[in-house]
């Protein structure tokens, strides 16, 4: 299925064929060459209780390896709030590339890149699984990594497989190299793109969860 600018997906974060972390989004450009989807205030999200009360909780810890592996899992809905995405995935990459600007103020934050299983179409938008490991790039190009030790826990649960690893250390030469010589998606190209005045935060689709 090829999505619409302006049609509301979910993205999802897939485990053991069932969905873990869902994101609604609206499709600003839907090619086989690449996807941009939108998030942005007020948008429909869910993900397990861990997620919202431990890591976005007082404590800013949480196990998310330990509670995937323990079902069943208990989702709660919630809003996204204070930041705009604009995340850009391509066929086969094991990163999407995120814009990431402040809502209230349009400030462009920074470049994101998320190490992530290659994107597959699904009946209500995209699926992925998070490796958790990220790069975060600030406005200048300076650099720092994001999330190191949960990834390395995520290997020692045996949950990211050794093949995604080697596609992840491929992965990160590619966002480097693209780094280094100010390449697209890291261009800039994006950063004065701003969401359809007439698009509402988007809901989850009904069958998000099939």
């Amino acid at each position: 299925m090829t999505w619409n600018p302006g049609d509301s997906v979910a993205l999802r974060g897939m485990y053991a064929g069932k969905p873990w972390y869902i994101q609604s989004a609206i499709v600003v450009k839907d090619t086989p060459a690449e996807i941009a989807l939108t998030i942005f205030p007020g948008a429909e999200c869910v993900a397990p209780s861990g997620y919202i009360h431990q890591k976005h909780g007082p404590s800013g810890k949480w196990n998310r390896w330990e509670e995937m592996l323990n079902p069943p899992w208990r989702f709660e809905k919630f809003s996204w709030h204070t930041s705009r995405f604009l995340i850009l995935l391509k066929p086969d990459d094991f990163y999407s590339i995120i814009y990431i600007w402040e809502a209230a103020t349009n400030a462009f934050l920074c470049y994101y890149a998320n190490f992530q299983l290659p994107f597959q179409r699904s009946h209500c938008g995209f699926d992925t699984f998070d490796l958790e490991l990220d790069l975060v790039i600030n406005p200048d190009y300076t650099w720092k990594w994001k999330d190191v030790e949960d990834y390395q826990r995520g290997i020692e649960a045996g949950i990211i497989h050794p093949e995604w690893v080697q596609g992840l250390e491929t992965a990160q030469k590619d966002v480097f190299d693209k780094l280094a010589g100010r390449q697209e998606p890291l261009d800039g190209r994006w950063l004065g793109w701003k969401p359809d005045p007439a698009w509402t935060a988007p809901k989850l689709p009904a069958n998000w969860d099939q």
